[in-house]
């Protein structure tokens, strides 16, 4: 099923970048950008929603990489190769830490630098102008958790334990099924 341009609702998000890992932050937002999460979702079509995230330069790398990782790219003149360690991106350009994390999460084509790239709204401190499209009562989205604990869930819920989906009550054996006593 198709839908036109104007039948697309998009929803405004608001994340708080503060203390969280710049991937598993980037995880939780491609999607969105993308529309992913819409059950018109249509790879094709522009479907995805605004993200405006906050407080980009509190992100956090795990292990050295705020001095191993590399930025880097071309100027395009001979030997204009340039690059940054992480930690000189954050004081020079904090918000494009985020933006390099998240675009390259996403296909590199028309949809992608047309439509979901100018979706992508990024600003260092609290403060951002889009508090008329967010709303007053806006949550935002919650952080990502680290380990498999808790109540945030992967794949289907209250089916078995260690990734089956047979009810509770059934365990299987090679291909034969018992039930639980």
């Amino acid at each position: 099923m198709s839908f036109r341009g104007q039948a697309v609702q998009r929803t405004w998000h608001l994340v708080d970048a503060t203390s969280q890992t710049v991937g598993r932050l980037a995880t939780t937002i491609a999607p969105i950008l993308k529309g992913k999460h819409k059950p018109t979702f249509s790879p094709h079509t522009d479907c995805g929603d605004y993200v405006v995230i906050i407080n980009a330069e509190k992100v956090v790398f795990t292990g050295r990489k705020w001095k191993d990782k590399l930025y880097r790219w071309h100027t395009g003149y001979p030997g204009g190769l340039k690059q940054r360690t992480a930690t000189e991106m954050l004081q020079k350009k904090p918000t494009e830490i985020l933006r390099k994390a998240i675009l390259g999460m996403l296909k590199r084509n028309n949809l992608r630098h047309q439509a979901i790239e100018p979706r992508l709204k990024i600003y260092t401190g609290s403060e951002h102008p889009h508090t008329a499209q967010l709303g007053e009562a806006v949550e935002t989205i919650p952080k990502h958790p680290r380990k498999r604990s808790g109540s945030y869930h992967f794949g289907l819920g209250g089916y078995g334990s260690g990734g089956s989906y047979a009810p509770k009550n059934v365990y299987q054996e090679g291909a034969a099924i018992f039930e639980k006593k």
